[in-house]
């Protein structure tokens, strides 16, 4: 659904932060490890803007746009990156890690640079990662069994354990799920595996989406259902912000250690099964919904690990080493070139945004200026300078224009990651 239009181009201008189709974004924080030593980013560089060469358009505060379409920002010691919101969809996550993944890759080259130039060693340490969906639900739908508060603490009992056996590995510490308001975050350790990362998200979703169909987000639905629960098992308040953390404490034992094939935990079911036939059951029960938003490639290696035909990071002895110069030991090999799996219509209205390219509407040329979020576009308009402010949702139903040929072919070839490439 998209914005109704309006007659004369003021009118058009969106002051509304949310968006209208529902979304998922995904952020990853690093931290920043200089000839050995940990370092605050901000206390290296000052800013993104001092290691980044191309020039940026700012989002907000302190954070900017890289051309890939994703932001980079100095967040509490740590480097993030984020990518744009990206509606759900089939294929979702894949193209949610596909954009986080572009934009690590153009961070680390970009610091490759920055190490040449200061004949330095900059390492990013992998640090967390953050799945964020889209909480749409109506107030008038809610009511006082279906808050975004009650749905973050339903889903911190349904969710560590698969993301655990997908996303965690010996070192991690918990699960979280913290309710924004207008979306549900889960964070988890950083993955140190595109693959990986990519299927965390895509079971994320799936669940996430289903259990927000429920008529209820009280506990005692969880007793209507084949879920299983470890006894015993009591999340607590989460580290940071508002909502729910399932760290290694909340369990009888800690499960990031265990044997995830041998060690059996006893569930509120009665039963005792082993974490990987936890994490089986659980995503088999939201099979149909993990399956609506996922690839063929991601839906096969969610399958393989939960039976055990793919290897689990909690499989292994120890933290893989990539986790510490992501990048470098770890890096993204083009799973999802765009021929495969084109790019949502949201990352093209802000890649076009980014990129500067002019927009023609109803007789005038505007150009992009700026951001206001995620969700808002500033523009120039040519004809007398004056400013204006296009909403996501309205600029979709002016992408093909923006998107024509011969628009981009006045202005020559366009640079993505320092190659030039054909007009889009």
């Amino acid at each position: 659904m998209t914005l109704k239009k309006k007659k004369g181009p003021e009118n058009k201008s969106s002051t509304r932060e949310r968006i209208q189709l529902a979304a998922i974004g995904m952020e990853a924080e690093f931290a920043v490890i200089v000839d050995g030593v940990q370092v605050k980013p901000e206390d290296a560089f000052g800013s993104p803007r001092r290691f980044i060469r191309e020039k940026m358009m700012h989002r907000k505060g302190r954070s900017y746009h890289l051309p890939t379409g994703g932001a980079v920002y100095f967040d509490t010691g740590v480097i993030e990156v984020a990518t744009p919101v990206i509606e759900i969809e089939r294929g979702c996550a894949a193209r949610a890690g596909r954009s986080l993944w572009e934009a690590i890759l153009f961070v680390r080259q970009e610091l490759d640079a920055w190490e040449q130039a200061h004949d330095s060693d900059v390492q990013l340490a992998g640090f967390s990662t953050h799945y964020n969906i889209s909480f749409e639900l109506p107030r008038w739908q809610q009511g006082p069994t279906r808050t975004v508060d009650q749905l973050a603490f339903l889903l911190a009992h349904i969710l560590p354990v698969p993301v655990m056996l997908l996303a965690a590995n010996r070192r991690s510490t918990g699960i979280g799920v913290r309710p924004r308001g207008d979306r549900i975050e889960i964070t988890a350790d950083f993955t140190p595996d595109a693959p990986l990362m990519i299927a965390t998200a895509t079971l994320i979703v799936g669940i996430v989406r289903e259990v927000m169909r429920w008529p209820s987000y009280e506990m005692s639905v969880l007793d209507e259902t084949d879920i299983p629960i470890i006894r015993g098992f009591h999340p607590m308040p989460h580290t940071t912000r508002k909502g729910w953390l399932a760290r290694f404490d909340c369990f009888p034992e800690n499960p990031f250690t265990s044997d995830i094939d041998r060690d059996r935990w006893p569930t509120t079911h009665g039963q005792f099964l082993s974490l990987r036939q936890m994490a089986g059951l659980i995503t088999k029960h939201f099979w149909p919904y993990i399956r609506r938003y996922s690839d063929p490639f991601t839906l096969r290696l969610i399958g393989s690990v939960m039976k055990g035909r793919a290897p689990s990071l909690l499989d292994l002895d120890d933290r893989p080493p990539g986790y510490e110069d992501v990048g470098r030991l770890c890096t993204w090999d083009n799973l999802f070139p765009e021929r495969v799996l084109p790019r949502s219509q949201y990352e093209r209205v802000l890649i076009r945004a980014i990129s500067g390219d002019k927009l023609h509407m109803d007789g005038e040329w505007y150009t992009p200026t700026g951001m206001r979020g995620w969700s808002r576009v500033v523009f120039r308009r040519n004809a007398d300078n004056s400013r204006h402010i296009f909403s996501l949702d309205y600029l979709l139903d002016h992408l093909r224009e923006w998107e024509r040929p011969y628009r981009t072919a006045k202005r020559g070839p366009r640079r993505h990651n320092g190659e030039r490439t054909a007009p889009a």
